[in-house]
């Protein structure tokens, strides 16, 4: 278990986490079809050339599940009771095949559960940067976790 328990944490904890990941084609083709998104900006390389862009972009739902993905190790691996929700999720810049990600976590609130007294909730904000440092993804995430056992 890596994650950390509810008292553990702090606000204002944060973290820059190891893992680095660079986006393949495959990676791309394989969440858009996996989620029928058709759009394509994500599929189709002779239109996204036509497009502002210029190129492929990469599918948001992969960018923000690999963001969640990557914090969840140092976060609530092992602990985690339930996520309770994702809020403000943007994406100020795009993400192109080849780009290498990053995450980085910042404990925004504590509270101890009203419902589970074996339990708080942790409310995390994520950031997924690029290759050179522009925020590409951002999102909080709400966690139930455990309690240390007593």
């Amino acid at each position: 278990m890596s994650g950390r328990f509810f008292e553990e944490w702090k606000v204002g904890d944060h973290i820059r986490h190891d893992l680095h990941r660079t986006i393949t084609e495959t990676d791309n083709l394989l969440i858009t079809t996996l989620t029928h998104n058709s759009q394509p900006l994500h599929l189709d390389a002779t239109a996204a050339a036509a497009s502002e862009f210029g190129q492929i972009l990469v599918n948001g739902i992969l960018t923000f599940g690999l963001m969640i993905g990557i914090s969840v190790a140092d976060t609530t691996l092992g602990v985690l009771v339930a996520n309770l929700g994702y809020d403000k999720i943007r994406m100020p810049k795009p993400v192109f095949i080849g780009d290498t990600l990053r995450a980085e976590t910042t404990v925004t609130e504590l509270r101890p559960s009203a419902s589970r007294p074996q339990a708080g909730i942790v409310t995390f904000t994520h950031h997924m940067l690029n290759q050179r440092d522009e925020l590409v993804c951002e999102a909080l995430r709400t966690a139930l976790i455990q309690r240390h056992p007593p």
